[in-house]
């Protein structure tokens, strides 16, 4: 007669299967000289240039990502490149990510792994650890670690009066997307893909880091409310003239939509920042308005901008 079975030993040993398959789906083929990313209780780094920048962001399925009309995979592509965005609104280079996944049974782990893989890969972060664990909803907590050699990361708080704001592109793109998608069209649609797979500005960060800009965010949420937040941080207002509306896209989708990843800057030197940009091969940014010392002055076209986007209900 074999001997019993050990029922806390086999969820064990399938916990650890499906933990190693998900290593080999994120795991780069090379890894530095003194590192040691996925497979270690903890992950280990060479030291940082400058200031360490670290930012987390989790993305819900059901809230950031329709589940009816995508794939799981982008949920996990999305969750890489939300996490990215902030590293590319402070200019900093990305040094790796670390994944922690809560789903119910019966998720496809392997497809939502798949996704985040190819964010890392196409934006060469490396997947240096993560974690797994049942829950009620599928939800991607990402932590990205970032550096910012010689000069300190650019805050959303350094915007002053007499700067120019600008834009690292036309807006709207995404929440078009999402409403073609809603509409019917394909998930190879050119604005359904600029939703389902958003690109973070990590290159214009650092420029405008290079550039010595005084403040930047990136509009996640929809510049009607991260204009507001750059500006409340400031302690300032501004008055803006013009708005870049993405091809296919309306000025409302280009206001409160969201999640386009662009980055929005404060400078006192826009010829320097374009500048900057040409040199390193990147789209010329686009000139929006201007800071203006009274806080309460939030002005488009003359008219009062209300605050609007996509807001977290708690």
């Amino acid at each position: 007669m074999s001997a019993p079975t050990d029922p806390t030993k086999e969820r064990s040993q399938h916990e650890d299967d499906v933990l190693e398959r998900i290593a080999k789906i994120v795991t780069r083929d090379t890894i530095p000289r003194g590192e040691r990313h996925v497979g270690d209780d903890a992950a280990v780094l060479q030291p940082f240039l400058g200031e360490a920048i670290i930012s987390t962001d989790v993305s819900v399925l059901g809230v950031h990502l329709e589940e009816t009309l995508f794939p799981l995979e982008d949920l996990g592509y999305k969750a890489v490149m939300a996490a990215l965005s902030d590293l590319a609104a402070m200019g900093a280079r990305p040094r790796g990510l670390v994944v922690a996944v809560t789903a119910p049974p019966g998720t496809d782990l392997d497809a939502l792994h798949h996704g985040v893989a190819e964010a890392a890969r196409l934006t060469s972060t490396p997947v240096v650890g993560g974690d797994l664990s049942r829950g009620r909803e599928v939800s991607v907590a990402v932590t990205v670690f970032g550096e910012c050699p010689g000069r300190g990361a650019v805050l959303r708080s350094g915007a002053r009066a007499g700067d120019v704001v600008l834009v690292t592109g036309p807006l709207g793109r995404a929440a078009a997307g999402l409403r073609r998608r809603r509409d019917g069209a394909p998930l190879s649609d050119e604005r359904v893909e600029a939703h389902r797979r958003p690109w973070p500005r990590l290159r214009e960060g650092m420029a405008a880091r290079a550039s010595h800009v005084h403040a930047m965010i990136d509009l996640s949420d929809g510049i009607g409310l991260d204009l507001h937040r750059l500006a409340d941080a400031s302690s300032v207002g501004f008055a803006l003239e013009d708005l870049p509306v993405a091809d296919g896209a309306t000025e409302e989708e280009a206001i409160s939509g969201g999640e386009d990843y662009e980055l929005l800057i404060a400078t006192n030197d826009p010829g320097r920042l374009k500048t900057v940009f040409c040199d390193r091969g990147l789209r010329e940014p686009l000139a929006i308005g201007v800071v203006v010392q009274d806080s309460l002055v939030r002005t488009f076209r003359g008219e009062v901008f209300e605050r609007r986007g996509f807001e977290h209900e708690l």
